[in-house]
């Protein structure tokens, strides 16, 4: 159109009301969300929808009784250029500029093929039963950051564009097809498969030939059948393996980390609702759940990715999902050593250290690994062991065969039933375990973790937030003390030099990498102090032209203490391992 379409409000007892609309889809109903808002109880919520196109103009009538010309509307019809539209005592004009005026005593325009589906619905004109002055043009699309994996990012109407066709024919979906009634009926997941597949082809075939340029008709089906029984536009993320993280802002906000740096994506949902169904369907089938009383979740993936959910009205920016990605194959250690994460020598020393039963804590920051490297520890375990897992939720794939997994249980709506980590610790001493492997001490359970280390169930593993491993020691006794149990502060490090014989720190730099930066073995207690020694160590000595961290893993010189038994248990371990290095290698 050379100019905006004028669309005339006309009531019995006012005078008619003219607005400019642009080209775009309008809702048209007494809903207060409604683009065309008719306040009278003989109009529906969603009475009809307006369709404004370059071309021409189209009704349809979702509630019965809309007339055009006089007539009744029968699905969609093509609205001629001052045509009378009727919903209840309102009658509605459009006057298309560049089309010839059709007089009000003229018939029904013949029905004409549907429009494309169009972008998003602009700006609501206001309610029809106010004087109100021309309404508001839409905003224009806010401006998308390059899109992931990809040189350029499509444009931003592209993609409103695209998202709106979506949400459409996501709604004709879920009219044809009512998806939680059939998955509540326990229908085959093939069944509902080919089903949902079938209907959206159907849907999209009648639109095919009216798609915009660029948005492919496989594309689509994918994108919907993903978002109606998967997990959206996280599928594709998800099945990259080049992806360890994803962050959920919002319907429109979607970044993953990628090498180790933070990359905003060009993919979106569709809406906030979009984003809480697949919140739910992650959570569901765990026993969690998230609602406005319990706004926050921790979940988990089938392949164990941890998944942390967070929304209205905590979250001010919409829906919020975080995934912290596992390896579809658990890593083992020569995958850590390829990646630069720790050396040969440490991953013998720390086989060795299983093997005699040493109680391990793996500490570092969010994101630094740890939990990762817990699995690849675990899997030093012997066959022969009986092996208890206690986590929040459950991560860890062991791959011996003795294996028990334990996950705590948050409380029901009602606020009762909750099982927390500490249960599980006192009952796993019930369940003759020869390891105890916890996936984190974050609070009193850290007292039942250090009495069962010092009372014969000794070889545990578990992880610690902390910066250093000095600091574990400091986050130990902080832990302790939220049992409830008022112990003098000397008797906490008594327990805690007695249970802890070794602390792994891993640390995240600021490439991204990930190292293994010191293995500290504690000594014991001198006065009210705990004695700890470096054996391995990272020494960091600059950056390359990259930005990468440059640096090496070398030996600090002390020898462990719990070496002068190994003859007595026919292990033994070659004692260069300990000596420094004398360069400093590069890398």
């Amino acid at each position: 159109m050379s100019a905006p379409a004028k669309l005339e409000i006309r009531r019995p007892d006012r005078e008619p009301t003219t607005f400019e609309i642009e080209p775009a889809v309008y809702t048209i109903g007494s809903d207060a969300d409604c683009h065309i808002q008719l306040n009278s109880p003989d109009v529906e919520g969603r009475h009809a929808i307006l369709t404004v196109r370059d071309e021409g103009a189209w009704i349809e009538d979702l509630a019965g009784g809309t007339l055009l010309a006089g007539e009744p509307v029968r699905g969609r019809a093509a609205v001629g250029n001052g045509v009378p539209i009727r919903l209840s005592h309102f009658t509605l004009v459009l006057t298309l500029p560049g089309v010839a005026t059709v007089t009000t005593t003229a018939s029904v325009a013949p029905p004409a093929s549907p429009p494309p589906i169009h972008p998003t619905p602009p700006t609501p004109v206001a309610a029809a039963t106010k004087e109100s002055a021309v309404p508001p043009a839409p905003a224009a699309p806010a401006p998308r950051a390059q899109a992931y994996a990809a040189a350029t990012d499509a444009p931003a109407p592209k993609n409103d564009l695209k998202r709106s066709i979506k949400q459409q024919i996501h709604s004709e979906l879920v009219e044809r097809l009512d998806i939680k009634r059939l998955t509540a009926s326990h229908m085959q997941h093939d069944q509902l498969s080919v089903k949902v597949r079938t209907t959206l082809k159907s849907i999209v075939d009648d639109v095919r030939t009216k798609l915009p340029p660029g948005v492919t008709p496989d594309e689509l089906i994918k994108e919907i059948y993903d978002e109606a029984l998967g997990l959206g536009p996280l599928e594709d993320l998800l099945a990259d393996e080049n992806v360890s993280e994803i962050m959920v802002n919002g319907p429109d906000r979607i970044y993953v980390e990628s090498g180790g740096k933070l990359v905003r994506t060009g993919l979106s949902f569709m809406d906030d609702s979009s984003v809480n169904a697949i919140i739910e369907r992650i959570v569901s089938p765990i026993g969690r759940r998230i609602d406005e009383s319990q706004p926050y979740v921790d979940a988990r993936l089938p392949d164990g990715s941890r998944v942390n959910a967070i929304i209205h009205p905590l979250s001010l920016t919409g829906p919020c999902l975080t995934i912290r990605k596992f390896s579809k194959v658990p890593f083992k250690d020569s995958d850590l050593i390829r990646f630069g994460t720790l050396t040969q020598d440490m991953a013998d020393f720390l086989k060795l250290c299983i093997r005699l039963r040493k109680n391990i804590i793996v500490s570092g920051g969010t994101g630094s690994g740890k939990t990762t490297f817990l699995n690849v520890l675990s899997g030093y375990l012997p066959e022969t062991d009986r092996i208890v897992t206690i986590e929040d939720a459950a991560e860890l794939r062991l791959t011996q065969d003795h294996v028990i997994r334990l996950e705590s249980r948050p409380p029901n709506i009602e606020g009762r039933g909750a099982i927390t980590i500490r249960d599980l610790v006192r009952n796993a001493l019930r369940m003759r375990p020869d390891r105890i492997v916890v996936g984190e001490c974050r609070g009193g359970e850290s007292l039942d973790m250090l009495q069962a280390m010092n009372t014969g169930h000794d070889g545990s593993l578990t992880t610690v937030h902390a910066n250093t491993p000095r600091d574990v020691i400091s986050r130990l006794e902080t832990m302790v003390l939220m049992s409830g149990m008022d112990l003098p502060g000397r008797a906490i490090r008594e327990q805690i030099a007695a249970a802890v014989d070794l602390i792994a720190h891993e640390a995240r730099l600021s490439d991204g990498s990930r190292r293994i930066t010191k293995i500290t073995e504690v000594l014991g207690l001198e006065g009210n102090q705990i004695v700890m020694q470096d054996i391995f160590e990272y020494k960091q000595t600059g950056l390359d032209a990259q930005g990468r961290i440059e640096g090496y893993f070398t030996a600090t010189g002390s020898v462990p203490t719990f070496l002068e038994n190994l003859a007595t248990r026919g292990l033994s371990i070659d004692h260069s391992i300990f000596t420094p290095a004398k360069e400093e290698p590069r890398g």
